[in-house]
């Protein structure tokens, strides 16, 4: 059964992997799935931080809503052993 989470159990649960390793799986459109790898470098009250390595470029910063975890529009996996970070 689905257990449904709030927005500050949300925080709580990022905040344990702040410098860890994580693959992000986003939702930007119906049909479009866009997937990086990157460690998740800062949390603010509103919205965290992810330094997102990419190939052939500098690495970036991308940041993200805690809402975006709540509705799934994104998802976090542990790189070290695929676990899904947020669970809901």
């Amino acid at each position: 059964m689905n257990k449904k989470l709030t927005l500050s159990q949300i925080k709580e649960g990022v905040e344990h992997y702040v410098g860890h390793r994580v693959r992000l799986q986003a939702n930007k459109s119906r049909k479009r799935v866009v997937v990086r790898e990157g460690v998740i470098e800062e949390i603010y009250p509103s919205i965290f931080v992810i330094k997102v390595d990419e190939a052939n470029r500098n690495p970036r910063k991308m940041s993200f809503c805690y809402s975006d975890l709540l509705t799934h529009n994104i998802e976090l996996f542990l790189c070290e052993n695929d676990e899904n970070i947020v669970y809901g």
